[in-house]
């Protein structure tokens, strides 16, 4: 199908999906559907914090699901998957150079790293909502949808969920969300996005189906595909909601889209650490640059490239965070923490009292009067 955006969209047998080249799934058989779908936290509408009555700051009616511009000519048949054809001559995504461009730390030593002021890790900036100290299965966010500015065709900026486990200098980390990545994608559009890494983006990592691993089920959704609309400055929010979750008969990490498309999942043959739960989530935004820490800074923005506005929600914010433990519930971490990397340049809010539901807002401009 050709797209009004430019994309080529293949339908591809479900089969003869790039997936099964991967040697650790020589003998794979598909899992068409989770065995399991935990269900979501129930909310009261209203809860006493402090002696006050919480409002209602979240309506999910006033939220529209961003969908991809490519569907508005159909979808895939059944027993087939939608595949984003590679145009020639762009990186793809799997090469040693995608690799080192998406290369990433773990969050404990981003936490180790933050106790000393001085201290700038290299060629990334993100402004997150952290947890840890427990064994997560599964992780979901609301996603408000922006196209920021990307200076250079070599940098990106997400705005994603994240599950990692694993030393900070090998780690596994599964995410999803979406990005603007012109290395990666040709273009500065919006685009829905998983990847993966079983090293600390090293020597392996993986964005979509480009390389052999995510194995596609659904028939709807086209990873990489430009994501519509888009949300704008005191107009109508957009968001697109993400679920990552394990599968606890197969121990497979399915990626879930919208509150009921399943759009497929890792095999837990792929990962030695994570297949047995994840040792920390992230929600937040993140840019890459070879110009960060630096004058001149990058002026790459970060979700629509204000800083985080808590007041009227024209900023990157991710809603409706949820962890999935042990008691196989849906719910909000017991303990977060935010952090941004370079506050000046992109920063972070966090709000968790007098509202139904924690809220996190992120972002900035990158280069600007605050951060030269």
């Amino acid at each position: 199908m050709q797209s009004e955006d430019g994309d080529i969209i293949d339908c591809i047998d479900i089969y003869k999906q790039p997936a099964f080249a991967h040697p650790a799934l020589r003998d794979h058989k598909i899992q068409m559907a989770p065995s399991y779908e935990p269900t979501a936290e129930p909310m009261a509408a209203t809860r006493p914090v402090r002696g006050k009555t919480l409002r209602n700051r979240y309506d999910r009616s006033s939220m529209t699901l961003a969908s991809q511009i490519w569907k508005k000519n159909g979808t895939c048949p059944e027993g087939t998957v939608p595949v984003r054809r590679i145009q020639n001559g762009l990186l793809e995504a799997n090469s040693p150079e995608a690799y080192r461009r998406y290369k990433s730390i773990h969050p404990t030593k981003q936490l180790q790293d933050d106790e000393n002021p001085n201290t700038q890790l290299p060629n990334r900036s993100k402004a997150m909502l952290l947890t840890l100290g427990n064994i997560y299965s599964g992780a979901k966010a609301d996603i408000k949808v922006w196209d920021p500015f990307v200076e250079s065709d070599d940098e990106f900026s997400t705005s994603r969920v994240s599950l990692q486990s694993g030393p900070y200098y090998d780690f596994e980390s599964i995410e999803s969300g979406w990005a603007v990545n012109p290395r990666v994608y040709g273009d500065k559009k919006t685009r829905l996005y998983v990847y993966w890494t079983v090293d600390g983006s090293k020597k392996t990592g993986c964005f979509d189906l480009t390389c052999p691993g995510f194995v596609q089920t659904s028939n709807e959704i086209a990873l990489g595909a430009s994501i519509y609309p888009i949300s704008v400055v005191d107009g109508l929010p957009y968001q697109i909601t993400i679920y990552i979750f394990k599968d606890p008969n197969t121990s497979n990490w399915w990626v879930q889209y919208g509150e009921k498309i399943n759009v497929g999942y890792w095999p837990h043959g792929l990962f030695t650490l994570i297949k047995s739960g994840a040792e920390s989530v992230e929600w937040g935004g993140e840019v890459y640059s070879l110009k960060l820490g630096r004058s001149p800074h990058t002026a790459t923005e970060m979700g629509n490239g204000r800083y985080a506005d808590p007041i009227f929600g024209n900023s990157g914010y991710i809603k409706r965070m949820r962890i999935l433990d042990n008691s196989h519930i849906l719910k909000f971490p017991e303990w977060v923490s935010t952090y941004a990397d370079e506050y000046n340049c992109y920063d972070v809010y966090y709000i968790s009292d007098y509202v139904e539901d924690p809220e996190l807002y992120f972002g900035g401009p990158g280069r600007s009067y605050r951060c030269p």
